[in-house]
């Protein structure tokens, strides 16, 4: 019975399938009105659903093309680092690699912001297409070093436009609970001003008396310069290595006029007026007992040979471990011994000749400065360093035993020396007997043995000779505390020499190479004792169209002190 009834009803239910379609014509009013409206939603749905197709296709069109960005920009990084650090730009000269190097800089910089900036875009896109997955935090970005506090600061306050808590139903005031701070650096070009000194005339109609007060003592007299312009001239030459004419065109971006015959004309007048500081700074640097010294070529132009010959900067600097710094510069035209000699001769008739112990390379000239049959009261010391670098040289290539054995024990030795920097001279001196003198013992057993073991002629044969061949300068600073380890100290001091040679090409005339040794000896030791460069040149320029010669001393770098009044 069941069975026969289920038969029947899927019977019925087949032949309902087989039933023809009925249109909504042929049906009721309410169903036929809900079959169009099944019908108008799906169509909407389809329309909704290729919509959404086109969509996701622009916006997988558009992931392709910042993929694409991406990965050509990642492309462009690896191959500026290859370039960068690549065989051909070391074959580039010092110019060449230099504006090489900056905009491979500028590049690098762009190419890195283009990248943030697509991948910020891709992270936001990401985002607004999954909410319902946790956005990836964004990667952390380095910290920088904060400003100086001495910058001034100009504060923007940026506050909602309403403090009421605009929640429905609340409407309170909102209280502050802190607050965040960002600062961005900025800048006002250099501003020119100008001085103007209105000296009133009074008269005695009965005396026939006229009073007016003297004028002001400039640095140069009669010139449109103030001191200020005056050291940012120097300052800009000699300092930032600017040529005259680009100092001009700078100049000219503010309106100001200042052809480049002038600034020179008023630097050539500033260096004259600082000679006897220089004079002095001179005297100071000599009444050291230990002393640096080293030299370096600069171009000097040969103007009937039509091309530039070679000229030496000599530097000598008081010693690293002084309490007192100083450095100084003298421009001559060779490399002979007679320049150092002259230096430290002195002033002739004043009993200034040098004594004490001269810290240098290995150079021949400085074996006749330091000669004891001429100058029983000097000693010469030799640069650890220099030593070293001939031992590094041969650990380029990775398959010098020898070398990677000596600089491994050369290391031991400058760990010792770091330790002792803060020490004065005679605790330093005992330390090193204690602690750096059996490293040195061990040194010279070991190079000794390595030499027997090594052929004649070759690199490694040259770097333990010079080593053994002098080794009591080498460890001269073991018996004097007061005696640096190296020459690296004023190797540092030289540096600006070396930037400025890329500025200059060449140093025109030997007057303009004695000029510029003048105010870079000023400034580097101005530098070496904490004073800002242009403060320090400012306020000197200023003083010494006043300044007693009996107190010139007081307008040296170690022992100036700014003038309390500001007058231009």
């Amino acid at each position: 019975m069941f069975a026969s009834a289920r038969s029947g009803t899927m019977q019925g239910m087949l032949g309902a399938r087989d039933l023809p379609a009925v249109g909504p014509s042929g049906l009721p009013a309410e169903a036929a009105a809900l079959v169009a409206k099944l019908l108008q939603r799906l169509q909407d749905q389809e329309q909704q659903l290729a919509e959404r197709d086109a969509l996701l296709q622009r916006k997988d069109r558009e992931i392709a093309l910042r993929e694409a960005k991406i990965e050509k920009i990642t492309f462009e990084l690896a191959r500026l680092k290859r370039w960068k650090f690549g065989a051909k730009s070391e074959a580039m000269n010092a110019e060449q690699r230099r504006l090489f190097e900056e905009t491979l800089a500028e590049d690098e910089a762009g190419l890195r912001e283009q990248l943030e900036r697509l991948r910020q875009e891709a992270a936001a896109a990401a985002a607004a297409a999954a909410l319902d997955t946790p956005a990836k935090a964004p990667p952390r970005k380095p910290r920088r070093n904060p400003f100086p506090d001495h910058l001034r600061r100009v504060e923007h306050r940026h506050e909602p436009e309403h403090t009421d808590c605009q929640e429905p139903g609340c409407g309170r005031p909102m209280t502050r609970i802190g607050e965040e701070v960002s600062e961005r650096l900025d800048i006002v070009p250099a501003e020119f001003f100008v001085h103007r000194h209105i000296y009133g005339k009074w008269a005695c109609r009965c005396c026939q008396v006229l009073r007016q007060v003297p004028s002001v003592a400039q640095v140069i007299e009669g010139g449109i310069a103030a001191s200020g312009f005056v050291a940012h001239t120097l300052i800009s030459r000699f300092v930032d290595h600017m040529p005259y004419y680009r100092q001009e065109t700078v100049n000219a971006r503010s309106g100001v006029h200042t052809p480049r015959s002038t600034l020179a004309s008023i630097a050539g007048q500033a260096g004259a007026a600082l000679e006897p500081l220089h004079d002095a700074l001179r005297r100071f640097i000599l009444s050291c007992a230990v002393l640096h010294a080293d030299e370096t070529p600069v171009a000097l132009l040969d103007p009937g040979a039509g091309k530039t010959r070679r000229a030496y900067v000599w530097a000598y600097a008081r010693s690293w471990h002084d309490a007192v710094p100083g450095v100084i510069y003298e421009f001559c035209a060779g490399r002979g011994a007679q320049y150092p000699l002259a230096f430290l001769e002195g002033q002739q008739g004043r009993g200034e000749c040098w004594s004490g112990t001269l810290l240098t390379d290995r150079y021949s000239a400085y074996e006749t400065v330091v000669d004891p049959r001429l100058y029983p009261n000097r000693v010469g010391a030799a640069c650890v360093a220099h030593a070293r670098r001939n031992f590094e040289e041969l650990t380029h290539e990775g398959t010098s035993v020898v070398g990677l054995e000596a600089v491994r024990r050369f290391a031991r030795i400058y760990g010792v020396e770091a330790e002792l920097k803060d020490l004065s001279d005679e605790e330093r001196r005992a330390q090193r007997q204690r602690l750096a003198k059996p490293l040195w013992d061990e040194l010279q057993q070991w190079l000794q043995l390595e030499r027997r073991l090594v052929a004649d002629g070759g690199p490694t044969a040259k770097a333990i000779d010079y080593t053994l061949g002098h080794w009591t300068a080498l460890t001269r600073h073991l018996d004097d505390g007061a005696v640096a380890i190296d020459n690296n100290h004023l190797e540092r001091q030289i540096k600006p020499w070396a930037m400025g040679r890329r500025a200059w090409m060449f140093v025109g005339s030997e007057l303009a190479g004695q000029r510029a040794a003048i105010v870079m000896s000023l400034v580097q030791s101005a530098r070496m004792n904490g004073h800002d460069p242009w403060a320090y040149l400012r306020d000197v320029l200023q003083r010494l169209p006043t300044q007693l010669n009996s107190r010139i001393e007081d307008l040296l770098p170690h022992r100036w002190r700014p003038a309390c009044s500001a007058m231009p």
